[in-house]
Order: C-alpha cells, then structure tokens, then sequence
C-alpha cells in the first residue's frame, strides 16, 4: 500500500473551508469568540498566515492517522510488517479479495465521525473541564473536528 500525499494534503485543506463556515459569526463564530474569552481586537493581533500554515500541518499530521482509521486494508498491510515480499499468501489473497473494499466517502465518512467522537470529543471535553470552560464551547470545537473528521476521513478513503 502507498500513502496518497495527495489525498491527505486536501483533507487537510478542507479543515480551512470548514472553518471558515463554522466559526463564520453567523455560524458559532460569535459564539465561540464570547466562550473563548477572545475580543476583535485580540484577534487582530496575530500573525495569520503562520496560523494558517500550522494549521494546515496539524491537519496534515492528523490525515496521515485518519488513513490508518478510515482504511481497512492498511490494517492487512500492517499485519505484514510493511513489507509485502515476506508477507505470506494469506495477504495476497485478501487483497484480491478485499482490496479495493469499503473505500467510499461514505465509509470515511463514518469512520471519521466514530473518530470525531470517541477521540475528539473526549479530548477537547477533558480540557475544557480542566480549562474551565462552559459546555457551549465544548461542543462548538468538538462539533467543528466532527465534521472535519468525517469530511477528512471521506476523501482519504475515497480516494484510490
């Protein structure tokens, strides 16, 4: 199996897009700015186009393990040590026979929200806890990794 860069790049871009419809103030942005504890005018002192750099990385970082998640047969793959020359028949004959399987958006797309949900969630709730911060901003920022998770886990296995 080879990693498609190229697929993981754009499910990490479409962490943007949808950032920039969820946290829209007409979306949560308003929302999660009073949660957050954030003004206009703290927001205007940051230097954007390294948060936007770092972000697009992070995402990066995370696609590369949502493949792992989304896509079964990397799970056969790994079974092999990741090298197919010593791998023993039974490889080969499951991935003839389950090679190109469940690698819909829709598979990717529900592994990502289990993702989203018994990972992300959790994180971000203990944090909050431990941060002190209300539910409302809770769900906000565990709402946004959801739906990236299931977008990011659609296009990467979707994605041959």
């Amino acid at each position: 199996m080879e990693i498609n860069f190229l697929a993981l790049f754009v499910a990490a871009l479409s962490t943007l897009i949808v950032g920039f419809i969820w946290y829209n103030p007409k979306v949560f942005g308003t929302i999660w700015m009073k949660e957050s504890g954030l003004t206009e005018e703290k927001l205007k002192g940051a230097n954007m186009p390294v948060i936007f750099l770092m972000a697009v990385f992070f995402a990066f970082l995370i696609a590369m393990i949502i493949q792992f998640l989304t896509i079964h047969q990397w799970g056969a793959f790994s079974m092999t040590g990741g090298n197919v020359a010593t791998a023993k028949p039974s490889y080969t004959a499951f991935m003839a026979d389950y090679g190109t399987a469940f690698r819909t958006f829709k598979h990717g797309a529900f592994h990502g929200f289990l993702t989203g949900l018994f990972l992300a969630f959790p994180m971000i709730a203990t944090n909050a806890l431990f941060e002190r911060k209300s539910w409302k901003y809770t769900f906000i920022n565990s709402g946004y990794w959801i739906i990236c998770f299931m977008i990011m886990g659609g296009i990467i296995c979707a994605w041959q």
